[in-house]
């Protein structure tokens, strides 16, 4: 393990000059000795705290070292969502914010979570030998669950083997391979996640399925995860699940439909050689061998036959979320959200301790900022989430409990699940945040390289400053956009890591590998929080909707290479060009507005209602009857795909192609005109919202 030792953080885009350094350094040791002296008094302030010199302050206030106090403190011991290593770790967080002069509290549900029992695996292989296959990892301490999914259903099979790529539907067709009956094996990739991956195989006939990590996943690490449909606690979707709330049984239809029927597994790289290398039948597909690190050959069936046993219970568990609020000063009924989850399936250093560390940092650096006299215009939240690792149900039985004024008080939700995986920085958003993220990251400098911004380091990397959508439903933020519709940013360093959902996934790991300066860290940090003060202090909110008309114009024409002549995209073209306009119309007015420095009320009066007009855009987007058969998710532009492999926006529109494979061709056509109609009146709904009038 590498010492971990302070580095200061050059806050300047440029090298700073002796005189300008030792300013700063006088001006930090007047904040310091009034942070000291006058902690969250109203004592007569110096300098006052105007936006440049409180963002100059924050990035100043910035800590490694801290950081990385609070991710060793976080990995002593594994911490999985409803057992009591869990509450040891809610009660460090909440203590955390109470220490810091916080308001506090706690917000408890009682959801359905999922545990292993027992597993066993022996392959029989075609020279009459056979041998018990290891299920557990060298990582392995106490208090580490053993490999499992989460919501597998318990089983026994005894089949021959089949290897399957990636589980994806166009992997069965290039396999050629009838797999009813069979054990397939896949090896994560892509966008595909284990989910997808089992409920392909159940369609295709599986018995059971095992997953293996071919990349650069430790060799002896099992990637643990949930395979359940849909977010949110199964017993009670669409609403909180309180202790004395209405609560679905275990047989009801609704419920049954969210578990697979056939049994998986996590396998270690090593274990699925042993296994593949075995296989007889034929050959790997060459479409197939170009990324492929296995040492497969041949795709089965067998000879080889496993023995699989897996042995699970569902059972209700207590969770607690846990919040500390910064009153705002002026509009204190408008919300700022910075949210992580706090449960791991091990020792969580990467995901999601990382960006635990970061959130009590920013707690850390806040409440300095309020010793000094600070007050946000808006309310700041912090949120720890529990039990996201099973379907993120913390925060969305919290989304769903808190609908109505998180839809009309909330200004934006800012997530980070793990702060930092490795290298090159990563962020997800909706559009309009997209010139915000930009100038944010201007102003943080990059962790890696010397006198560089975080912003020309994303710049001159392989896909430039290229924003994200969140479409996925693999962290947090899910439940606020497609659920809620509220403008949302996702935030971490470094694309993938090899000890994902592993028992390798440790402080040391992340002190040897991820983040051994824990610099990375610090920027995560830094645009989080300076992401969070323009949201909430700016009076005018920094959403340019001019962004998200182009990407709606850019899906237009994706879309439009995908449809043929019988599907009418003009509803869909006219609806984005009012859009466009009435984007053009607020960004005129909100850039008058902002030349208007003269504090009157009703200055102010117009700076609230555009405010307002800002952030309702999001839930014009939303439509009351969700998409088909997924009614849960209510965005027609950002949502997941039943389609997994087709388009990564439009949710709506994707799966009507995929439905419309088994009907006539006038019943296909008018479904994906349909749905194209559906997204049409939704941006017509997000442009009536942006003008505030009524047609």
């Amino acid at each position: 393990m590498k010492n971990i030792m302070a580095r200061p953080i050059n806050v300047f885009s440029t090298k700073p000059s002796p005189l300008s350094t030792w300013v700063v350094i006088l001006v930090l040791c007047i904040l310091g000795f009034y942070a000291v002296y006058f902690p969250r008094s109203n004592a007569p302030f110096p300098t006052p705290l105007n936006s440049s010199n409180l963002q100059t302050l924050f990035l100043s206030t910035s800590s490694n070292s801290t950081i990385a106090s609070y991710l060793r403190a976080l990995t002593l011991h594994p911490h999985l969502a409803g057992t009591e290593p869990a509450a040891d770790t809610t009660r460090y967080v909440l203590s955390h914010f109470t220490s810091l002069g916080l308001q506090t509290h706690t917000a408890t549900y009682r959801a359905l979570l999922s545990y292993p029992l027992s597993s066993s695996l022996t392959a029989h292989f075609s020279d009459g030998s056979s041998v018990d296959l290891p299920l557990t990892e060298p990582a392995g301490g106490p208090g580490v669950v053993q490999p499992y999914h989460a919501y597998s259903p318990s089983g026994s099979v005894q089949a021959r083997v089949v290897f399957v790529n990636y589980g994806r539907e166009k992997d069965y067709r290039e396999l050629g391979v009838n797999v009813s009956g069979c054990i397939v094996i896949a090896r994560k990739g892509g966008e595909f996640g284990r989910g997808a991956v089992v409920e392909t195989a159940e369609k295709n006939g599986a018995a059971a399925v095992l997953i293996y990590g071919d990349g650069e996943t430790w060799r002896n690490g099992f990637e643990r995860g949930n395979v359940m449909r849909g977010i949110g606690d199964p017993l009670s979707p669409g609403w909180a699940g309180v202790e004395g709330g209405e609560s679905l049984g275990l047989e009801d239809s609704e419920v049954l439909k969210r578990f697979p029927k056939i049994p998986s597994m996590p396998l270690s790289a090593e274990v699925a050689d042993s296994i593949l290398s075995s296989l007889g039948g034929a050959p790997v597909p060459l479409e197939w061998r170009g990324a492929l690190r296995s040492k497969v050959s041949h795709v089965g069936p067998g000879p080889t036959v496993l023995n699989f046993t897996y042995q699970g219970e569902k059972k209700m568990a207590t969770i607690q979320n846990v919040f500390a609020v910064i009153k705002g000063s002026e509009e204190p009924d408008r919300y700022v959200l910075l949210g992580n989850h706090r449960d791991a399936w091990t020792y969580g250093a990467v995901d999601p301790s990382s960006g635990t560390a970061a959130l009590l940092d920013i707690a850390r650096r806040y409440s300095i900022l309020l010793g000094l006299g600070w007050k946000p215009r808006r309310t700041i939240i912090l949120c720890s989430w529990d039990a996201e690792e099973f379907g993120m149900i913390g925060s969305t039985e919290w989304v769903e409990q808190n609908l109505i004024n998180l839809g009309s008080k909330t200004v934006a939700y800012l997530n980070v699940d793990c702060a930092v995986q490795g290298p090159g920085f990563f962020v997800g958003s909706t559009p309009q945040l997209d010139s915000l993220i930009l100038e944010v990251t201007k102003k943080v400098k990059d962790p890696d390289s010397e006198d560089v911004s975080v912003y020309e380091s994303w710049a001159a990397a392989d896909g430039g400053n290229n924003i994200q959508r969140l479409s996925g439903v693999d962290s947090d933020f899910a439940s606020f956009v497609q659920h809620a519709g509220i403008p949302s940013i996702d935030i971490y360093y470094g694309r993938d890591f090899p000890v994902y959902h592993t028992a390798f996934d440790s402080y040391n790991w992340m002190a040897e590998h991820g983040d051994p300066f824990f610099q990375r860290h610090v920027a995560v940090t830094g645009v989080w929080g300076l992401l969070a003060l323009h949201l909430a202090d700016d009076s005018i909110l920094p959403f340019n909707y001019v962004s998200y008309a182009n990407e709606l114009q850019l899906y237009n024409n994706r879309l439009s290479n995908l449809l043929d002549q019988k599907t009418s995209l003009h509803p869909l073209a006219m609806s984005i060009q009012e859009f466009a306009f009435a984007a053009k119309e607020a960004d005129d007015e909100l850039k008058k507005l902002r030349l208007q420095e003269t504090a009157d009320c009703s200055v102010d009066m117009r700076k609230r209602a555009l405010n307002d007009r800002l952030m309702l855009v999001e839930k014009g987007f939303l439509d009351a009857d969700g998409l088909q058969g997924r009614q849960w998710f209510k965005h027609l532009v950002f949502g997941p795909s039943s389609d997994h492999e087709r388009l990564n926006f439009f949710p709506g529109i994707s799966d009507s192609f995929t439905r419309s494979t088994s009907i006539s061709e006038g019943e296909r056509v008018a479904a994906i005109q349909h749905e194209v109609w559906r997204v049409s009146r939704a941006i017509h709904r997000a442009a009536s919202a942006l003008r505030g009038e009524f047609t």
